[in-house]
């Protein structure tokens, strides 16, 4: 983002769950304008995701469908006002590929690439396990991937979240199926956690541990670094099943307990499959969520200016009939650009809106129609 007297800029991405929309959005003191632009995917791909580093660059990851079951997973730099040639960062035929558990990528500023992605571990439809390769070359080339999870048990294992941590290594997190039962299906003594681990640029996992013993069992996860430390957010899950959003964070050099970051009592016998999204601008963070609390369904926002050890009061930013999927993005001024997917009662729409600290928002613009069924997938900016 750029900034000047007389305009704010915004290049924002938003990427259907088949590939076919690429565009860019300018926010200017008078309008807002939005503009399709080319996209690098091409036909028979899916799962896209984005990512921006420290340097402003831009990725863009996608699986790629090829013959024989085969698929391949992809990516792309925005430069110069367009997209890079296309490279290949793994393929397989034994991959697990799911409309809302897509792959991702991270880097470093002195060239370091993590990706990961997802492949069967056995026969049963949710057995599989977390890959990840490492590119130390500015992503000319690839490892062999490695587990950050060392259960070995043919259970789930995706949902990840990756965080460049310091010069030797990269952190990850994800859902963890260890506990749950094989046949998919909830219950108080079969559960599923959320882990995470410390991953050396070496190849090496330096440590394997648990965040949280019981979680909601298949939404998004969310992590940023802050100024000083890191916050992650994720749908936790309680015994009286209530799956509200909870936070845990990075500081002083210790991870601190799990925590409710807002109680909607939002009680659900399931998974809503609806992560919720963070970004944060140095001690500034916003967080954006889904709940459905009450019989109605809400798109939420809360910043915090100390790094997640307090927030406002939440801003509704809907228009009444969300389906979720949010994203959100801190922006110089730490006010936020939130997006979601909403029902417009002529379809689905995918919006964004500008939305201030002091619950401030301007009038929420559309990106795009789209459907609301799995192959729309999770817009990403």
């Amino acid at each position: 983002m750029t900034i000047n007297k007389i305009s704010r800029f915004a290049l924002i991405f938003m990427i259907l769950g088949a590939v076919t929309l690429s565009t860019s959005i300018s926010q200017t003191l008078a309008q807002t304008v939005v503009t399709e632009i080319p996209n690098p995917a091409g036909e028979n791909t899916e799962e896209a995701n984005l990512y921006a580093d420290d340097n402003g660059n831009v990725y863009l990851t996608w699986i790629k469908k090829g013959e024989k079951r085969v698929s391949s997973l992809m990516f792309s730099k925005f430069e110069d006002g367009d997209w890079s040639t296309a490279r290949k960062i793994a393929e397989g035929n034994d991959w697990f590929v799911n409309w809302a558990d897509f792959p991702s990528l991270i880097s470093t500023p002195d060239g370091k690439f993590a990706a990961h992605w997802l492949a069967k571990s056995d026969v049963g439809t949710y057995a599989y396990d977390v890959n990840i390769a490492r590119s130390l070359d500015g992503g000319k080339s690839w490892s062999d991937p490695l587990l950050p999870h060392s259960d070995g048990t043919p259970t789930e294992h995706g949902f990840v979240s990756m965080l460049p941590w310091d010069d030797e290594s990269f952190f990850a997190m994800w859902l963890d199926g260890r506990n749950f039962a094989k046949d998919g299906q909830a219950s108080p003594t079969n559960e599923m956690t959320l882990r995470h681990a410390l991953i050396g640029w070496d190849g090496k996992v330096k440590s394997e541990k648990v965040f949280d013993l019981r979680i909601c069992d298949c939404c998004q996860t969310s992590a940023v670094r802050t100024a000083h430390g890191a916050l992650i957010a994720y749908r936790d899950r309680s015994k009286e099943e209530i799956r509200d959003i909870s936070l845990i964070r990075y500081s002083n050099g210790k991870w601190s307990e799990p925590y409710t970051v807002y109680e909607d009592g939002w009680k659900l016998l399931g998974c809503p499959v609806n992560g919720p999204s963070l970004s944060a601008n140095g001690e500034n963070v916003s967080l954006a969520w889904f709940t459905g609390a009450g019989g109605t369904a809400r798109v939420n926002v809360l910043f915090s200016r100390d790094e997640g050890a307090s927030f406002g009061k939440p801003v509704i930013v809907d228009n009444g009939k969300p389906i979720g999927r949010v994203d959100i993005l801190m922006l110089q001024d730490n006010s936020a650009l939130v997006s979601w997917m909403e029902n417009t009662g002529n379809g689905v729409e995918i919006q964004i809106r500008k939305v201030y600290p002091d619950g401030k928002k301007d009038e929420p613009v559309t990106v795009s129609k789209s459907k609301g069924d799995r192959a729309s997938g999770f817009p990403r900016m």
